[in-house]
C-alpha cells in the first residue's frame, strides 16, 4: 500500500460512492482443507437432481441436443486445448485449418458469402453486428430490434450501444407472433441504420425474414437476422436467402452441452462487399510458392484488437475450442444428417403442440420450429413452482421477459425429448387447470 499510495485497503475503492459498497462482513465460511473441501463438495452434488429422472422442456436460447462421444473426443485432443488466437501461422496450421473450416460451414447453414470466428456468443455476436452495420451506415443513427428479438441480446445490443449517438426502437409483434409490418414500415426511414429480426424468434415464430428485409433495403437500411437456435437452419431458408446483410447467432445447439452459462459460441456472417468491417477473427487459405495449401489470419492486423475505441472490436479470447466442437459435430451429421435432425425436432414439436391443446391455447398462429407458446389458465411462475416439485420443468414463464405474458409458457421439444415425456406434462398442465 505504501508503494501505490494508499493508507489503507477501502481507499482503494474510493472511486466508487460509499452508498454503493457494501457495508459489513461478508458472510463467508471459514476456510477448508483440500480434503474438507472436497468432501463438501460431494455433498453440495448429492444435493442435485438426476436429470435423467426429469423432463425438460426448456429452451429459450439455450438447447438440449444430443452430442455424440466423438465431438468431446476429438476437442480434447492436446493441440486443440487452448484458446488463444493463433497469430504465429507456421506453427498454428491444425488449429487456423480447423477455424477456417468453422467459418466455410456457418457460411454453408447461412447462405452467406463469409463468416468470422471468436464471437462469445449470440448476444454480443448479434450487438457487434448492430456496431458493424454503423460502420456501414455511416450518417444515420436508428436502429429497428424487433421486441420478439431474444429479451437478453435485447439487453445486450442496448450495452453496446449506450455511449453512442444510436437510437433504438422495438417494433412490436401480431397475432401471429411475428415482428408488426404496419409498426415497422412507418418507422422505417432514410434514417434507419438496419432491422434487426430472429427467426425463430423467442416466441418459436418463424419470421417473414423476405417480406422484412425487402422493405428494409427499400430504404437502404441493412438487415441483420438473428439465429438463437441454429438447428433450425437445417430445415428453414438460409438467412442470405432471405436477403440478409448480416447474420448474428449462436451455435451452442451445435456439438455443445448446455451448462450454467456456457460454453457458447456466436457466429457472424455477412456478404462479402461488408467483410473487411467483420469483427474477431478471420482466417484465409492460400498456396505458397510451392502450391501448397496455408491458412493465416487475413484482412486484420493484430494491433487492431487492442487500438480501444478506434478497432473494429476489441474481442481478445479465442473461440477455437467451442467452434472446433461445432466444426466436428457438423462434419458428423453431413447436410443430410442435419437436415434429418431438425426434421426431428420440428415433428416432436407438433406433436406436442398438439398434445398440449386440451391443457392450454396456442398463443400465436404463426409456424414454429421446436418452441411454441402455451396459454395457461393461472399464473406460469406457480405452475413452474409447482410441477418442478414433480421433476418436471415444463418450459420459461414469459412474464418474466412480457409482463402481459404472465400466463404464458414457452415451451422447447427436441430430440432429447421422450413422447411419454410430453404426454405426462399434458396430464398434470390438465390437472391444474
Amino acid at each position: 500500500m505504501e508503494d501505490v499510495g494508499v493508507k489503507n485497503f477501502d481507499e482503494l475503492f474510493s472511486m466508487i460512492p460509499s452508498e454503493l459498497r457494501f457495508q459489513g462482513q461478508l458472510s463467508i465460511p471459514a476456510a477448508m482443507s483440500e480434503q474438507e473441501l472436497t468432501e463438501h463438495l460431494w455433498q453440495l452434488s448429492a444435493r442435485n437432481h438426476n436429470l435423467l429422472e426429469c423432463s425438460s422442456f426448456l429452451g429459450g436460447g439455450a438447447y438440449h441436443h444430443y452430442s455424440p462421444a466423438l465431438v468431446e473426443d476429438l476437442i480434447s485432443r492436446g493441440e486443440f486445448m487452448t484458446s488463444y488466437t493463433p497469430y504465429q501461422p507456421e506453427i498454428s496450421q491444425g488449429t487456423l485449418q480447423a477455424i477456417f473450416e468453422f467459418q466455410t460451414y456457418i457460411c454453408q447453414i447461412t447462405g452467406l458469402d463469409i463468416a468470422n470466428a471468436s464471437m462469445y456468443d449470440g448476444a454480443s455476436s448479434a450487438a457487434e453486428a448492430v456496431l458493424m452495420a454503423r460502420r456501414a451506415q455511416s450518417g444515420r443513427n436508428k436502429v429497428l430490434v424487433a421486441r420478439s428479438v431474444h429479451p437478453n441480446y435485447r439487453k445486450v445490443i442496448r450495452t453496446y450501444t449506450a455511449n453512442l449517438p444510436v437510437d433504438i426502437v422495438e417494433l412490436p409483434y401480431d397475432a401471429q407472433g411475428r415482428v408488426d409490418t404496419t409498426e415497422l414500415a412507418q418507422q422505417l426511414d432514410d434514417n434507419t441504420i438496419c432491422v434487426v429480426l430472429q427467426s425463430p424468434n423467442y416466441f418459436g415464430v418463424v419470421e417473414d425474414q423476405s417480406a422484412v428485409f425487402q422493405a428494409a433495403k427499400q430504404r437502404g437500411a441493412l438487415g441483420i437476422s438473428i439465429v438463437a437456435e441454429a438447428l433450425s437452419l437445417g430445415i428453414l431458408k438460409p438467412p442470405g436467402e432471405c436477403g440478409a446483410d448480416l447474420c448474428a447467432g449462436e451455435g451452442q445447439s451445435l456439438g455443445l452441452p448446455v451448462g450454467y452459462g456456457g460454453p457458447y459460441v456466436g457466429f457472424l456472417a455477412t456478404r462479402q462487399n461488408l467483410m473487411r468491417m467483420l469483427p474477431g477473427r478471420l482466417v484465409g487459405m492460400a498456396k505458397d510458392q510451392k502450391g501448397r495449401r496455408g491458412f493465416v489470419l487475413t484482412l486484420a492486423a493484430r494491433e487492431q484488437h487492442i487500438r480501444r475505441e478506434k478497432a473494429t472490436s476489441n474481442i481478445c479470447t479465442n473461440q477455437g475450442l467451442c467452434a472446433l466442437a461445432v466444426t466436428v459435430y457438423l462434419s458428423y451429421l453431413g447436410a443430410e444428417g442435419f437436415h434429418n435432425l431438425a426434421l426431428r425436432n420440428l415433428q416432436m414439436a407438433h406433436y406436442a403442440k398438439e398434445k398440449l391443446r386440451t391443457a392450454g391455447r396456442i398463443a400465436f398462429s404463426g409456424p414454429h420450429f421446436n418452441e411454441f407458446v402455451l396459454e395457461l389458465s393461472m399464473d406460469a411462475e406457480d405452475i413452474c413452482q409447482k410441477l418442478a416439485e414433480k421433476k418436471i420443468y415444463p418450459g420459461i414463464p414469459l412474464g418474466r421477459y412480457y409482463p402481459e405474458f404472465a400466463r404464458h409458457l414457452l415451451i422447447c421439444v427436441t430430440e432429447m425429448t421422450k413422447k411419454n415425456n410430453v404426454d405426462r406434462l399434458a396430464v398434470e398442465l390438465e390437472g391444474l387447470r
